[in-house]
């Protein structure tokens, strides 16, 4: 996970880090709208105005998070897709990795994606999210040429594998498809399909 763990007791050696561990632990617990910033502030044990050093308010905190949710799905998917070298696999292995990180990671997915962040108040988010579509257009642009058709594809294993994410999280598949392994298998047969269409 990209935010350090420390010792407890240690947080006014790093203050940034001690409120962005504390929020993580309260969307954990709560999802990324069940906090406020004092309850962060109290979690790490530091006073309510303490926060205003590193950030304006709630969102600029989440923002923060986001912004190392992108950071750390950058670095997951790029060791994904260089374990292969045909497109096909490139994508189901992207498409493992989305639900993996969801997974592992879900206070950090659920605040790049469900927080409702506003883009254009914090644009590095938006910039982050333009990486992962840098990183991964060469990949759909081997099987579609055409870059309108490179990313749809690309939005079509993106979508699958996030709402594949979804559903386990929130229960929505039966008994033992409801695992961790069997919807990584289904994210990537469903990314081997969309991507299959563009190679017959």
């Amino acid at each position: 996970m990209a935010v350090k763990r420390r010792p407890t007791g240690t947080h006014h050696g790093d203050l940034r880090n001690a409120l962005e561990e504390a929020a993580l632990a309260l969307v954990g617990e709560r999802g990324p709208h069940g906090f406020t910033l004092a309850e962060a502030c109290r979690r790490a044990g530091v006073s309510v105005s303490a926060p205003y050093k590193h950030f304006s308010d709630r969102e600029a905190l989440l923002a923060s998070l986001a912004l190392k949710g992108y950071e750390e799905q950058r670095r997951r998917y790029r060791i994904a897709l260089a374990a292969h070298s045909d497109p096909v696999e490139q994508l189901a292995a992207f498409a493992t990795a989305y639900v993996r990180f969801a997974a592992e990671e879900r206070a950090l997915f659920d605040i790049t994606f469900l927080a409702g962040l506003d883009k254009s108040r914090h644009p590095e988010l938006a910039t982050a999210g333009g990486a992962l579509h840098d990183d991964l257009m060469p990949v759909t642009s081997r099987l579609a040429p055409d870059p309108d058709e490179a990313f749809e594809l690309l939005v079509q294993v993106a979508a699958a594998a996030h709402g594949l994410a979804l559903f386990r999280q929130q229960d929505m598949l039966p008994g033992r498809w409801n695992t961790r392994s069997s919807v990584e298998e289904q994210a990537a047969r469903t990314a081997r399909a969309l991507a299959g269409r563009k190679t017959c």
